[in-house]
């Protein structure tokens, strides 16, 4: 049982602070490669290293059939739509701005949740939902965003990033799925770099050697897959199983945080009054909704 606390405080932590990092991460990496390149190379090669890692630690790696189709289907809504468009996305967009935009997380899986399963929505939801659309309000509708069409495409298309990472919380929280979390992640990472490789090759995108990658892109790209790929995805599937989805999307209140400060100190990132005021209030709003009792 402590053991099993410890196991769910570590996971918590790893998706809080990892994720945070990995806006920045991958703002630097889509700085010089293509986006479908890189979420293919980074879930391939972390897909394949998981797999090698769960036949070391002797766990069974057999799949049936429906098992497969689940984790491709996550695979689906967390790693090729989810992640790869949301890569490609922050080419327009600041990290940390799309973030905060991630951080609506909760929302989206509360509306899912009142669709699915007929959830009624609670006093604390209510007043969640409407901090969250004003937050998000204030967060879009600033000069310096509608002036540009390149950032209200990524607005939009982060949204929809947000609402399939929503689904698929949802979805693996309900479905049979393989008992290792290691082999259940190895799978959906093999599934989403191999199509993500596929979709880029569809796009022309011109493939560069790892070996001619600068040097803050090779260490972006080790820290993406061993602890965004490998560690904290399969804290966040140990997660979906052990606790709620509305709990697991509590890390959409911390990854921001992390992700404005980091955008700010080692890329330079702006950070309006406008976009500290909305962030509060967004944020206040996420919290609302996550702090609610469950009936």
């Amino acid at each position: 049982m402590k053991n099993s606390k410890l196991l769910i405080i570590l996971s918590f932590i790893s998706i809080y602070v990892i994720w945070g990092s990995t806006y920045l991460f991958n703002k630097i990496a889509v700085s010089e490669l293509p986006p479908f390149f890189i979420a293919g190379i980074r879930f391939s090669t972390a897909g394949v290293l998981m797999l090698l890692l769960a036949i070391l630690l002797k766990h069974n790696l057999s799949i049936s059939k429906k098992q497969l189709l689940n984790s491709s289907i996550a695979a689906f809504f967390f790693l090729i739509y989810g992640n790869g468009v949301f890569v490609w996305a922050l080419k327009y967009v600041d990290s940390g701005f799309g973030a905060l935009l991630a951080s609506t997380q909760p929302l989206f899986v509360l509306f899912l949740l009142r669709l699915i399963d007929r959830k009624p929505f609670q006093r604390k939801s209510m007043i969640g939902v409407v901090l969250g659309l004003f937050g998000m309000y204030l967060l879009v509708s600033q000069q310096e965003l509608t002036t540009s069409e390149g950032s209200l495409l990524g607005v939009f298309m982060i949204l929809t990033c947000v609402l399939s990472w929503s689904y698929g919380s949802v979805f693996v929280s309900k479905v049979n799925l393989p008992k290792s979390f290691m082999v259940s992640t190895g799978y959906q990472m093999l599934v989403a770099g191999s199509i993500l490789l596929l979709v880029s090759l569809s796009f022309n995108e011109v493939w560069v050697s790892p070996l001619n990658w600068s040097t803050n892109v090779q260490i972006s790209m080790i820290i993406l897959i061993i602890f965004g790929g490998i560690i904290a995805f399969t804290a966040f599937n140990y997660l979906l199983k052990s606790v709620s989805p509305e709990k697991v999307a509590t890390s959409a209140y911390v990854n921001p945080v992390i992700a404005l400060f980091m955008g700010w100190y080692f890329l330079g990132e702006n950070l309006t009054t406008q976009s500290i005021l909305a962030s509060i209030i967004l944020l206040t709003g996420v919290y609302f909704i996550t702090s609610r009792k469950r009936k």
